[in-house]
């Protein structure tokens, strides 16, 4: 019985436009876990060989396993955690215990609206709500939406979730979250550092995020735009650094659209970002760290599965995908007159590669990426060493891993 539950909700998420069912996360998200198993258990994991063309060297990592545990109160109110181990273990040379997701979930009236507080993913990018390694080709995420969008972007707040009946296929979110690190920013790594992630987060300074996403048949269009403060400390301690405080002070904006569609075996997708810190010239007063005004990013992918007309691999859920994908992004775009441009962070990426799905909720996945990059600024990356060896501007990568949900 719970099976033909589960089935009757893909066909209906399917032809409303929402996510399909991948894991038993997706079934509690979309309601359709029975009374009786109050607990969910699921998770998702990656490990991948890589092999440095330039090095000549090979690198094996578990890249993280994530366990998700979730509970339903009732009908309408159902709790998510997702406790997060990268690099198998931390220690002295890294690696990382997180909370990915930590929230409370409240389903309000119909047609999925809903609201969630606690520690929430914002629906930015197409990755950084949906990162499933399984969901996505290549053995790792969107190099766009790991550094100019950082994966994974959770922090604390309220978001709520609605529909318009009026307009079928259309989708929003709105919300409030705690702002970000301002002494983080910093060129080379825009945004990334500066994130809270739920840790002794700042409240004196707060973000607000917005979502608009259709979908028509097999076309999916987002936009989403993120603008919020990232000093948090004192009026005056903030005036002693020449900073604005306040709910908004000292700003960072984020946005960025995309697309993705899909007919018969073809998938297509496109992503274009920008970020802007308008402020940029006080943070490199205050904390001189080099942040650029502006970082920019995009990528388009294309893919085509080859099992598309085999009906004995279709109903057995198998797949096999052939994709390229190309992504350019500048992480310091643009500087301000107290910065300095790097043009080692001006990168373009070349990645292709098959997807093998021997059953829904595993991969196993090869893949080729081709890297080049600007030369680095003499006057930031100064080596004493002569013995080192030469930078090059370009490099391979050959990548080998397999990745499961559940």
């Amino acid at each position: 019985m719970n099976k033909w539950i589960v089935a009757a909700g893909l066909i209906l998420l399917s032809r409303s436009g929402q996510a399909q069912v991948l894991t038993r996360e997706d079934s509690l998200n979309a309601g359709l876990s029975p009374s009786a198993r109050n607990v969910i258990i699921a998770g998702y994991g990656e490990a991948k060989v890589s092999y440095d063309a330039n090095m000549k060297t090979a690198e094996a990592n578990l890249t993280r396993n994530v366990l998700f545990v979730g509970y339903k109160f009732k009908n309408r109110i159902t709790f998510f955690s997702e406790l997060e181990v990268e690099d198998t273990k931390v220690d002295a040379d890294g690696g990382e215990i997180a909370m990915e997701q930590c929230l409370l979930k409240f389903d309000v009236g119909k047609g999925g609206n809903y609201l969630m507080a606690g520690l929430i993913l914002p629906r930015i990018g197409i990755m950084n709500e949906n990162h499933l390694p399984t969901t996505f080709n290549g053995n790792d995420r969107p190099f766009v939406e790991r550094w100019v969008i950082p994966s994974t972007w959770r922090e604390l707040g309220v978001v709520y979730y609605g529909t318009l009946p009026a307009i079928p296929g259309l989708h929003y979110s709105a919300g409030v979250l705690n702002g970000l690190n301002a002494e983080g920013i910093a060129g080379g790594s825009g945004i990334r550092e500066a994130r809270f992630e739920g840790r002794e987060a700042t409240a004196s300074n707060i973000a607000l995020t917005g979502a608009v996403l259709y979908y028509l048949g097999g076309l999916r269009l987002q936009a989403s735009t993120y603008y919020g403060g990232t000093v948090g400390m004192s009026e005056r301690a903030a005036d002693s650094l020449g900073l604005d405080a306040g709910a908004f002070g000292t700003p960072v904006w984020v946005s960025e659209a995309n697309a993705q569609f899909q007919y018969k075996g073809w998938s297509v997708k496109a992503l274009g970002v920008f970020v802007n810190v308008p402020d940029a010239d006080a943070l490199n007063r205050a904390f001189a760290t080099n942040a650029a005004t502006r970082t920019t990013g995009y990528y388009a992918e294309l893919a085509y599965n080859l099992t598309e007309n085999n009906s004995a691999w279709k109903d057995k859920g198998k797949k096999c995908l052939l994709f390229a994908r190309y992504e350019s992004m500048d992480l310091m775009a643009d500087t301000p007159y107290n910065g300095i441009k790097d043009e080692l962070y001006h990168s373009h990426y070349l990645v292709a590669g098959v997807t093998y799905i021997p059953a829904p909720g595993v991969s196993v996945k090869a893949d080729w990426v081709h890297s080049t990059t600007g030369a680095p600024n003499p006057f930031l990356h100064i080596n004493n060493n002569p013995n080192a060896p030469a930078y090059l501007p370009e490099n391979n990568h050959i990548q080998l891993g397999v990745a499961y949900s559940f």
